[in-house]
């Protein structure tokens, strides 16, 4: 049977020892243990998931407690104390004694009883002191204090204050560590609605519809979406509202061609041919032979036949496409902090040198895909991120330098998303606030007589 601790364990080693994907990794793990039982699989997915989401803060009471510091420890027994201490703190459903027994069985089992004393002594001491514990202060300084609140790095705390003030900072700060349910968008080009409702009742599987999101459906009580028959069949794609918004910006109509030019995993390209109802063309281009069979995949079990998938750099002009492109979608390259409550290790490899560095690729890229726009038609530049430079910056900065006419997105997209009384030309969404990812958009026009 499978070792679930000892599973946690070498994700966790791929992850923030190797430097390997979170989601990349749990996603190859769970699907090499199909034979794991829908609990066991809740556990390996909250245990891995909740010890990255909390990283720091862990690293912070271990310390506390160890004469030897996390940064100097073995990292297969940095990883144990890790997840150990995570599941004293925020496992109510583990006893203590089992997480410490367990900790120290698993760390003879991988070779290391030379350090189960060790391992013993750090966790039964957090275990039974859990007063003693000298926490940072937030009046000493809010960034320094998040930092092990809700562990995030002080740069990004203190680059976020400067842009939404403390009070939304913190709301970001907490959704990064809070559950986010899966939505999902039916291809309604395929099944209505409702007959997807109704594969999904036959499951047992819980639902409710988003709000003026046509399409959209939050799940509820499920195990594993390829488990999912609607899934299986193509008639479910998963995919954030805020995502699926993309789609509505770019007002695709039937015999619309439209050009991903960074399009996996594809969900925004299958949305698109899901939009154009089997007429049409879309075709979903990204950097590597890697994601592109991966968009293959996603195409070959949507059985959407309106749409194909090819290797080719954005960077790379291409000529055949200029001006023949009724909609250009551009879900560029973005350091993804509007997605750290799903992906929590983005948040411990983004820098501000590489930071920087995405915002200077977004603009090489929309130097060259403009071009494939035909007159009329439409661009939307889009990211999953919430910092200025990234978003509404390089999209006034696109409007200075290229023949566009912005789209005021209110006229467009649900009003619900935007406040009351303002105009619109662009959107940014906050994690949480809408119910939504954090994500930007802003669509453009071609103008006629360029």
């Amino acid at each position: 049977m499978t070792d679930v601790r000892e599973t946690a364990l070498v994700c966790l080693m791929r992850i923030l020892e190797k430097g390997e994907y979170s989601h990349v990794v749990l996603k190859e793990v769970l699907e090499a243990h199909e034979e794991l039982e829908k609990r066991d699989r809740a556990f390996l997915t909250r245990l891995v998931e909740g010890t990255i989401e909390h990283l720091y803060e862990l690293d912070y009471i271990i310390d506390t407690f160890s004469k030897t510091k996390t940064a100097k420890q073995k990292p297969v027994i940095r990883e144990i104390l890790r997840m150990g201490v995570y599941q004293i703190r925020y496992m109510d459903s583990v006893p203590d004694r089992a997480a410490v027994n367990e900790s120290v069985r698993l760390t003879v089992k991988r070779g290391y009883g030379f350090f189960k004393g060790f391992v013993n002594g750090v966790l039964r001491a957090v275990s039974g002191n859990p007063d003693g514990i000298s926490w940072p202060k937030r009046e000493d300084g809010f960034a320094q204090w998040a930092r092990v609140k809700y562990s995030m790095p002080v740069w990004i705390t203190e680059k976020l204050l400067s842009e939404y003030g403390e009070e939304r900072t913190e709301g970001l700060l907490v959704c990064g560590l809070s559950e986010r349910p899966l939505t999902v968008r039916c291809n309604e080009s395929r099944a209505s609605l409702e007959e997807t409702e109704e594969s999904l009742r036959s499951q047992n599987i819980g639902f409710q519809r988003v709000e003026d999101v046509p399409g959209a459906l939050l799940l509820e009580n499920y195990d594993n979406p390829a488990g999912i028959r609607a899934f299986e069949e193509g008639h479910l794609q998963v995919q954030d509202v805020s995502s699926m918004l993309v789609g509505l910006a770019a007002q695709i109509k039937p015999g619309d061609c439209v050009l991903d030019v960074c399009a996996a995993p594809g969900g925004k390209s299958l949305h698109a041919a899901d939009l154009l109802a089997g007429t049409g063309h879309v075709e979903a281009r990204d950097l590597t032979p890697e994601k592109v069979a991966l968009i293959r995949e996603n195409i070959r079990r949507s059985r959407l036949t309106n749409i194909s998938a090819k290797v080719w750099d954005a960077l790379n002009e291409d000529p055949e496409k200029i001006k023949s492109a009724d909609v250009v979608l551009a879900d560029l390259p973005c350091s993804g902090m509007g997605i750290i409550g799903r992906k929590s290790d983005i948040k411990y490899r983004l820098t501000e040198a590489s930071e920087e560095e995405l915002c200077a690729l977004q603009r090489k890229i929309l130097q060259v895909v403009w071009k494939y726009v035909k007159p009329g038609g439409r661009l939307v530049f889009s990211t999953c991120t919430v910092f200025p430079g990234e978003n509404r910056d390089n999209a006034r900065w696109f409007l200075e330098h290229y023949p566009f006419e912005q789209v005021d997105l209110k006229k467009v997209l649900p009003k619900r998303f935007f406040a009351e009384g303002e105009e619109y030309y662009d959107l940014q969404l906050l994690p949480g606030e809408k119910g939504t990812d954090g994500f930007f958009i802003a669509a453009f026009t071609r103008k006629s007589d360029t």
